[in-house]
């Protein structure tokens, strides 16, 4: 017993150094623009970055709150384009099932560069170009791959006689979805929404490419000061972007738990 807690303490302190060193570099060069190879510890320190932060906030809290909210939009859009396909292939068996699956499948496993190229022609002709709209149809398209996978798993977690059995009760098509499958179903909608958020959140060239520079993104926003001079803004920037997912991931992790604890009263 104590080599198998010993084992696991190691490799709970291998992850935690996994994941916070990385982090605690960042903190440090947001206060030490000058860190550079072969110091080991900055040679002076500043708030430069902070400053320029606070002063630029205004257009940081823009740049952010759109990307959050064409993330938003690209999940929800995502598990309404998924659930009815994830559905059938999980309850309904037919000939091709696997190559429908894959094709379905197939926006995940192509580059998003080939895949990109192609479908801007299209969304130029249809004005979908350098629009919000635009943004969050090409995130959803190259995204909805990994809701649709989980969903699926979802699905065939539970066996379909839960809903049979609330549908010989009497419930009806609004409340079997409400008491029987949205509550079995929820892990897997969290688990696929978090990747999607998290793709359509972190992506640049899609959003570059479609937006066009007019749709605003943190992304867009981001890019230049990781590849200039400037590291410090860098990493200001960088441990912003790594806050807000973590934040609604809290969030969202709040608002299972909640609903879960409310479910059981009734």
């Amino acid at each position: 017993m104590t080599k198998i807690k010993l084992r696991h303490q190691m490799l709970f302190l291998f992850f935690v150094l996994f994941f916070a060193g990385p982090t605690v570099v960042l903190i440090v060069s947001l206060f030490a623009p000058g860190w550079t190879w072969p110091d080991i510890v900055p040679a002076e320190y500043s708030t430069k970055a902070l400053q320029s932060i606070l002063l630029h906030s205004n257009s940081i809290a823009l740049h952010l709150g759109v990307s959050v909210l064409y993330s938003l939009a690209t999940t929800f859009c995502a598990l309404l384009l998924s659930i009815l396909p994830a559905y059938h292939i999980a309850r309904v068996h037919f000939a091709g099932k696997n190559l429908l699956q894959g094709i379905l499948l197939t926006p995940a496993l192509i580059p998003a560069m080939t895949f990109s190229m192609g479908i801007h022609h299209v969304f130029i002709k249809f004005s979908l170009a350098d629009t919000f709209l635009g943004v969050v149809l090409i995130l959803t398209i190259f995204s909805y791959p990994y809701m649709f996978r989980a969903l699926i798993s979802g699905f065939e977690a539970y066996s379909e006689e839960y809903e049979l059995c609330a549908k010989n009760l009497g419930a009806s098509l609004w409340m079997r979805l409400r008491y029987v499958t949205f509550p079995l179903l929820l892990p897997s909608m969290v688990a696929g929404g978090s990747v999607v958020f998290l793709v359509a959140f972190s992506d640049y060239y899609l959003v570059f490419l479609i937006g066009g520079g007019v749709v605003p993104s943190f992304t867009g926003y981001l890019f230049p000061f990781i590849t200039g001079a400037d590291r410090a803004m860098a990493s200001a920037l960088t441990l912003i972007f790594l806050i807000v997912p973590v934040i609604l991931f809290v969030l969202v992790e709040y608002s299972v738990r909640r609903f879960y604890q409310r479910t059981e009263l009734y």
